[in-house]
């Protein structure tokens, strides 16, 4: 293909200036040949530099590269032959500057200029096919002006109206989720925060049968009344951060007055100089560092009513509670608390009264404190009491003979204990998990039915989680709290259960409350209908008589309509009073049989699944 002879001259390489001859300059302005041999006669001016070349080391610039260059390469030379079509389809001015654009620029620096005029062309066409689609559209407006000024006036106004809209809806809906508009199917779906919390599957298998009255937790607290909540704070559980949230994180009538630098808050009840919670951090140790359950139901009571003589004393409700934690990483937090210097000497391990000699509980250790232990001796010490911590804790110690280990087989003692614990965890009026803290808030406000001001925040890093141990080393420590290990797989299942019956729950009761409400607005609009219709009856009742029969029929259309909606509406009440019934004869049975209604509940949360 025979190419242009402009173009060809486009791409030809520069001709060399004579011997002698002065270098033109690369200024932009069109000097003469007289100015550019003074300039560069001058030392040090710009043209004499260009002449003269870069110092050594320094590569040449863009805009300040001599005319005398080196012969192109072949790659070039190819280069501008597949640009030569471009330089063919411009007009003779546009080649000209081209040609003057390729001695001074690269052909780096002339595709870009290529790319620029291209994109420039393409917005103006799309401004004119725009302004073509804006003339068709608002026809009216182009015959009273100019078009292209009216459109963009036009577009400008769309704009800000969009900018407007967005403003006020950010102003009247600033959550995430709009109660106006119901913007759900452009915002995804808020997720469940009680669901696969501890990053684990959220379907779950039970594994122990509980009845109905061991699911249903409902405390009627009284908090103006004589009711106590009392807190079983087991070491290194999360009981610190638990019983904060119970005295400043809690919404009531008379909030806890906690004051700066002092760990015990006042916990008044309304109008009462009377403390309505047992903590730490309400009436502090009143019964012993961390007082365990057979401390706690001895002392509690002769600690909150021991000035009132004993036929004075109101009938208390004592609701106990209490937190639980995964053995391992309890243990493992422990030792790390032991070793910072933690001894927990004030612990009184009072037990039928007295309490345990140094021969019935020996110390692991000579010194002041355990500080700096290694792991391996935490382990090795028969005495330490961090072994099955949780299930001496919660079990009653004076069926076994409080700490005297010579009352039974080791063996018979350990289910005693481990059966005393169940029992005690299962009968409190609550307790939570450390590994599920939304969970535990959730049963914590269905039973006492008080509700927490913040959402309780579940810590994945923990000082136990910092350490790392082998498998071994973790089969040893499930095998010194095997007590422990066990508890807690019963206790994970029945709270398990608990969320899952007080969600099932929670789901019925919301359904019934839009079955409800239904029904009273389908019996609204029937009222409404029927007052109309009597009051056009009343108005007109010769008219009335006269229309056509195809209005006759409409009107006895309605009639049947309302009276089947009516019909419904009774026989959905009369099936309800029959599932009432029928529930109420059912919870007879499950007094008398609890199997079957562990069954039925089963069933029922495999039907809610």
């Amino acid at each position: 293909m025979a190419l242009p002879a402009c173009a060809v001259r486009a791409f030809e390489p520069p001709r060399q200036p004579e011997q002698g001859a002065p270098a033109r300059t690369t200024c932009p302005r069109q000097h003469s040949r007289v100015e550019a041999e003074l300039a560069a006669s001058r030392p040090g001016s710009v043209a004499a530099s260009v002449r003269s070349g870069p110092p050594r080391g320094v590569s040449h610039g863009l805009h300040s590269r001599p005319l005398l260059d080196k012969p192109r390469k072949a790659s070039s030379s190819l280069a501008g032959a597949v640009c030569a079509p471009l330089f063919a389809l411009l007009s003779r001015g546009r080649r000209r500057r081209m040609h003057v654009l390729r001695r001074r620029w690269d052909l780096g620096s002339l595709c870009r200029v290529l790319l620029t005029r291209g994109l420039a062309a393409l917005g103006h066409s799309l401004k004119h096919v725009l302004g073509a689609i804006f003339s068709k559209i608002f026809g009216p407006l182009a015959s009273v002006g100019n078009m292209d000024e009216k459109s963009n006036k036009l577009l400008l106004a769309l704009v800000m109206l969009f900018l407007f809209a967005v403003i006020v809806l950010q102003y009247v809906c600033p959550g995430t989720e709009c109660q106006l508009l119901r913007l759900q199917a452009f915002s995804s779906p808020v997720p469940d925060p009680y669901r696969s919390e501890d990053e684990s599957s959220a379907r779950f298998v039970p594994r122990y049968n509980f009845t109905r009255g061991d699911l249903l937790r409902k405390v009627d607290f009284d908090i103006k009344g004589d009711d106590l909540i009392v807190f079983l704070h087991i070491q290194k559980t999360g009981g610190t951060t638990f019983g904060r949230h119970l005295v400043r994180n809690i919404q009531l009538e008379q909030p806890c007055e906690c004051r700066v630098g002092q760990k015990k808050c006042t916990c008044h009840r309304p109008g009462k100089r009377e403390t309505w919670l047992f903590s730490r951090f309400s009436t502090g140790w009143s019964c012993g560092l961390h007082a365990d359950w057979t401390e706690l139901t001895s002392c509690v009571p002769s600690v909150v009513d021991g000035k009132r003589d004993a036929r004075l004393r109101p009938s208390r409700n004592f609701h106990y509670i209490t937190i639980l934690r995964d053995p391992v990483s309890r243990y493992l937090s422990e030792w790390r608390h032991v070793q910072r210097g933690a001894t927990w000497k004030a612990s009184l391990h009072v037990c039928d009264g007295r309490p345990p000699t140094s021969e019935e509980l020996p110390s692991c250790y000579t010194g002041d404190d355990w500080s700096g232990c290694p792991l391996k001796e935490f382990m090795d010490c028969p005495y330490n009491l961090a072994n099955n911590r949780q299930v001496r804790m919660l079990s009653d110690l004076t069926l076994v003979g409080c700490y005297n280990l010579s009352v039974m087989p080791e063996k018979q003692r350990n289910k005693v204990l481990l059966e005393s614990a169940k029992s005690n965890l299962k009968h409190m009026a609550f307790f939570g998990l450390t590994e599920f803290q939304r969970k535990t808030q959730y049963l914590f406000e269905k039973t006492f039915n008080m509700n927490f001001i913040s959402p309780f925040t579940q810590y994945n890093t923990t000082r136990a989680s910092s350490v790392e141990i082998n498998e071994e080393i973790q089969k040893r420590i499930e095998g010194l709290n095997f007590l422990d290990m066990e508890l807690y797989s019963y206790a994970k299942d029945l709270f398990l259960q608990r969320y899952q019956f007080m969600r099932q729950k929670e789901h019925q009761e919301a359904r019934r409350k839009r079955q409800e409400q239904r029904k009273f607005l389908k019996g609204r609009l029937l009222q409404t209908h029927f007052q109309s219709q009597g009051q056009g009856q009343s108005q007109n009742p010769n008219q009335n008589q006269s229309q056509n029969p195809i209005s006759n029929a409409n009107q006895n259309l309605t009639q049947n309509l309302t009276q089947n909606l009516m019909q419904n509406l009774t026989q959905s009440s009369s099936q309800k009073e029959n599932r009432e019934s029928l529930k109420q004869n059912s919870g007879k049975e499950q007094n008398d049989n609890t199997s079957n209604g562990t069954n039925d509940y089963i069933g029922s949360v495999e039907k809610w699944r």
